[in-house]
């Protein structure tokens, strides 16, 4: 007999964020109040190479093979999850993390997950009151001034015709004077920036609006997000800038790369995919993005897909590496001047039937062994028409949601 795996209905419980156990806080996914949230660390597993995905998928398919689940609820996101967070550079870490308890919550339905043989463990509110760290910057692998001229070389390689989109992250070091408080931080992010999801793996944490790709039974849908304006919190400016970005000939050009690079990537796995003829603007607490959502449905006649099999097609997509992408992979490791690591790498969770929900690890701080500070990335798509400084204020802009949830602890 394997390992026991209990899933159980919940009776009404609070926002996921507000919720603890006698284990830490590990890992979540939460968007509007739904997702999951996780405890402890059952068994984890760190990878990379060129089939970290099917390493990966090999490794889930090995540790399910070992539970006996007893799962009364069914349903996507029941019964043990395996939360993931893969590098964005095959030759970095990617972690895999099956968190000990789970607690889910989807609309007016919420449950509980444990492994082992013990009774169902208690849930507690989470009560915390702020530290108020002093917090210190410092540059991260280049200063602004050089970050733009490796933006305005970027430019030259595009016009030149070598590439016709590059992504250019950048990062920023923060120091705190007290540990930081990862469920807090989870809470603040929630709080600021509700329509995002709220990832958690191995202390990579964020507020990701980039929808990589969900697997629900055979639909696949993928939200692509490319294209970007800063808000200025004047509302009937505002209104004015989202028409503005929707008619952007420069954002609607790297747009236009990245819903591409999307479609293609699924087509060979899709019986059929629907694109819409021209984006939304996503309006969030800070900016306002393109974006289009692109859905399938798997070819269940074909080779059997899983979402790993997906992510290894997807990943990287134009809106995080460029286009043609290995030559802007290229570009990447000779510009960016610094180690991306799992940033803008797919971060989220599948469960025991193969569905899952993983985006695109953005807005993203990495919080240190010690607890006491943090990696900050931010990135932008350069194209012909990309201006140095413009592309600054974009990534600084970028920068606010972690560099706020941090100054709220």
């Amino acid at each position: 007999m394997g390992t026991r795996i209990t899933t159980e209905i919940l009776g009404e419980v609070p926002a996921l964020s507000a919720i603890a156990t006698d284990l830490p806080v590990t890992t979540s996914w939460i968007r509007g109040g739904d997702g999951l949230i996780g405890f402890g660390i059952y068994s984890k597993k760190t990878l990379k190479g060129s089939t970290r995905f099917t390493d990966a998928s090999a490794w889930w398919r090995e540790e399910r093979s070992k539970f006996t689940i007893e799962n009364n609820v069914h349903g996507s996101g029941t019964g043990p999850i395996l939360f993931s967070s893969f590098a964005f550079d095959e030759n970095e870490e990617s972690e895999l993390v099956i968190p000990e308890i789970i607690v889910g919550r989807k609309g007016d339905k919420a449950w509980i997950t444990w492994i082992g043989d013990t009774p169902q463990p208690k849930l507690k509110k989470y009560i915390s009151e702020p530290s108020h760290p002093a917090l210190t910057y410092s540059q991260g692998g280049l200063s602004d001034a050089e970050w733009m001229e490796r933006v305005e070389q970027a430019v030259t390689r595009i016009k030149s015709g070598e590439l016709e989109k590059l992504v250019l992250a950048r990062d920023s070091m923060i120091h705190s004077d007290k540990t930081m408080d990862i469920a807090r931080l989870i809470q603040s992010l929630e709080s600021e920036y509700p329509s995002t999801w709220i990832f958690l793996v191995q202390n990579l944490i964020g507020a990701t609006p980039e929808l990589l790709v969900r697997l629900s039974k055979s639909l696949v849908t993928s939200r692509v997000l490319a294209g970007t304006i800063r808000k200025t919190g004047d509302e009937a400016r505002d209104l004015s800038l989202a028409g503005s970005l929707a008619k952007s000939s420069k954002d609607l050009e790297e747009h236009e790369y990245a819903v591409r690079s999307v479609a293609e990537a699924l087509s060979p796995y899709c019986s059929s995919t629907n694109v819409p003829d021209s984006p939304f603007v996503l309006h969030l607490a800070n900016v306002m993005h393109l974006a289009t959502d692109v859905t399938g449905v798997v070819n269940e006649s074909a080779t059997p897909t899983d979402i790993f099999t997906l992510l290894s097609a997807l990943h990287p997509s134009a809106a995080v590496c460029g286009t043609p992408t290995e030559k802007a992979k290229r570009a990447i490791s000779e510009l960016e001047g610094m180690s991306r690591g799992r940033y803008a790498g797919p971060v989220g969770w599948i469960d025991a039937r193969g569905d899952g929900e993983l985006g695109i690890a953005l807005r993203t701080g990495l919080i240190n062994e010690q607890g006491d500070g943090a990696r900050i990335f931010a990135g932008c798509g350069i194209v012909a028409g990309s201006n140095s400084a413009d592309e600054l204020a974009e990534s600084q802009a970028k920068l606010i949601p972690m560099r706020t949830a941090l100054a709220t602890l």
